[in-house]
C-alpha cells in the first residue's frame, strides 16, 4: 500500500522543492496579475484526478489564459500531502452526490483507499498499453469500474471546489505579489542610490588625494 501511495506523490523532497519554487515565486518578473493567474491555474489543476499530469495541465492552461507558467506550476503544489486527502474527501463527496452514487460503493472516501484505486488504474492503463505490443490480459472490467467510480466523480466533484479555490488564491494574490514587487524596486532603489553616493565619495576622496 506504501509502494501505491508512492507512486501518487513522493514524500520525500517535498519541503526541499516547495521552498525552492516559493523563493523563485518572489523573483518572477512578469506583472502581479500573470502571477497570480498562474497560480489560481495550478491550484485549479491540483483539484482534477489527473495524477502525474498536474505540471503539464497547469502550463498549458497558464499559457491559454496568458498566466505565468513558473507560477503555475508553483501552484499544483496546493495539491500536497497534506492537502490531498481533504481534496479527495470534499472531490468525491460532491461528485458521488452529482451522480446519486452514496458513499461511494461503501468504501467511503478514505485517502488511502482511494490512492490505491488510482495507482492500480495507472498501472492497468499501462498494462493496457503493453497490451497493444505484446499478448497481455488487459483488465477492462477493472478500469470500467474505476471510470464509473472513482475519475468521473472525482473530475466532475473537483470542478466547483477548484473554481472556489482558484478565484480565492487569485484574489490573494494579486495584491500580495504587488506589495512584494514594490518593497523589492524599492529594497533596489536604496541599493542603488547607496551604490552611487559610495562612488561619488570615492571619486571625491581620490580627487583630494590627487
Amino acid at each position: 500500500m506504501q509502494k501505491m501511495r508512492e507512486f501518487l506523490y513522493p514524500r520525500n523532497g517535498f519541503r526541499r522543492a516547495v521552498e525552492y519554487l516559493g523563493h523563485r515565486l518572489k523573483r518572477l518578473p512578469d506583472s502581479p496579475n500573470k502571477v497570480a493567474k498562474g497560480i489560481a491555474v495550478g491550484v485549479f489543476t491540483s483539484f482534477t484526478p489527473f495524477f502525474g499530469f498536474h505540471f503539464v495541465i497547469s502550463a498549458a492552461l497558464a499559457w491559454t489564459l496568458r498566466g505565468n507558467i513558473l507560477a503555475a506550476i508553483i501552484g499544483t503544489f496546493f495539491g500536497n500531502p497534506a492537502t490531498f486527502p481533504v481534496i479527495v474527501a470534499v472531490n468525491l463527496w460532491l461528485g458521488c452526490e452529482v451522480f446519486g452514487l452514496g458513499d461511494h460503493g461503501g468504501s467511503g472516501f478514505e485517502f488511502e483507499v482511494v490512492a490505491v484505486a488510482f495507482a492500480k488504474a495507472f498501472l492497468g492503463l499501462w498494462t493496457a498499453v503493453k497490451s497493444l505490443f505484446w499478448d497481455v490480459e488487459t483488465p477492462f472490467a477493472l478500469l470500467s469500474d474505476f471510470m464509473t467510480d472513482l475519475f468521473i466523480p472525482y473530475l466532475v466533484g473537483g470542478f466547483l471546489p477548484g473554481l472556489f479555490c482558484s478565484i480565492v488564491v487569485y484574489l490573494i494574490a494579486v495584491p500580495t505579489v504587488q506589495a512584494y514587487q514594490k518593497r523589492r524596486r524599492d529594497r533596489l532603489r536604496k541599493r542603488a542610490v547607496a551604490r552611487l553616493k559610495a562612488q561619488a565619495a570615492k571619486a571625491a576622496a581620490s580627487k583630494q588625494e590627487g
